[in-house]
């Protein structure tokens, strides 16, 4: 069977960071499909096939980033053509064949974008951050780290992505807050840098970093490396340049335009 008219967007992220809100929206466009109805938790893929074991020891939350094991570029074993015949495989079975776009959303994506472009090498890579201090005391629920382990652990993931991006031949980065703060925007952006028009799925975004203002403040060194993303101690946030890259100029050029203009601007 053909899949030459297919193409994947990987959404990737940390737990609790906004994937699963990020996926909907563009899951919600008209030429994006994306896995629905999964007898998995949050429809994710990785669940879905079995090209690259997934076990409990895979994707802990708190964990699964900073692993190196778990860290897949070009040089993993998995970098075969059985891997990505058996995942493409596993996973049309949950996608409309119909859709031109194929979304894919994992927090393991974050540390598999390297081995996922050699696989499918028309893929594009979107990531989301979120404030590490609000990012802690979210996934405090589900681990049992200190604050100050969480936040670190953050920060270190968020340094392999740094690293990773420029192996990417077409990667956005994007944060929450900036999502919720200007959506048409940003909506706007995410679907340019697919080469689509806008669709507004009408789904209504509020700030749900607003729920852990109490969050456990950052400091020391842990303080000035939040700046490297444009955030601050006490869950605040400063300007921050989005990552954009694309083969195409124009796609680029307009991603970029629409992430930094003013929301009265287009």
């Amino acid at each position: 069977m053909s899949h030459r008219h297919n193409r994947f967007v990987f959404v990737a992220g940390l737990h609790r960071t906004g994937t699963s809100l990020l996926a909907r929206i563009l899951g919600a466009h008209p030429a994006v499909g994306g896995i629905e109805g999964a007898p998995v938790p949050e429809n994710e893929g990785c669940y879905l096939q079995g090209g690259i074991p997934h076990t409990a020891r895979d994707g802990r939350p708190g964990h699964y980033a900073t692993d190196p094991h778990q860290h897949h570029t070009e040089a993993s074993r998995w970098n075969t053509l059985e891997t990505q015949q058996r995942m493409l495989s596993d996973w049309s079975q949950w996608l409309d064949r119909a859709k031109p776009w194929w979304l894919e959303k994992s927090p393991v994506n974050l540390t598999r974008m390297r081995l996922y472009q050699q696989l499918f090498p028309t893929s594009q890579f979107i990531v989301i951050l979120r404030h590490p201090e609000i990012m802690a005391a979210a996934l405090a629920k589900w681990v049992d780290d200190e604050p100050d382990t969480l936040i670190r652990y953050a920060l270190d993931a968020y340094d392999i992505v740094a690293a990773d991006l420029p192996y990417l031949h077409a990667s956005l980065v994007i944060r929450y807050e900036d999502l919720v703060a200007r959506p048409d925007v940003t909506r706007q952006a995410l679907f340019a840098f697919l080469d689509l028009e806008d669709h507004d799925p009408g789904i209504e975004l509020r700030d749900g970093n607003a729920d852990y203002r109490t969050a456990h403040r950052a400091s020391g060194d842990l303080a000035k490396r939040l700046q490297t993303w444009g955030y601050l101690p006490g869950g605040k946030v400063s300007d921050f340049t989005p990552h954009c890259t694309h083969p195409l100029r124009r796609i680029q050029e307009t991603t970029e335009h629409l992430l930094t203009c003013r929301s009265d601007e287009k």
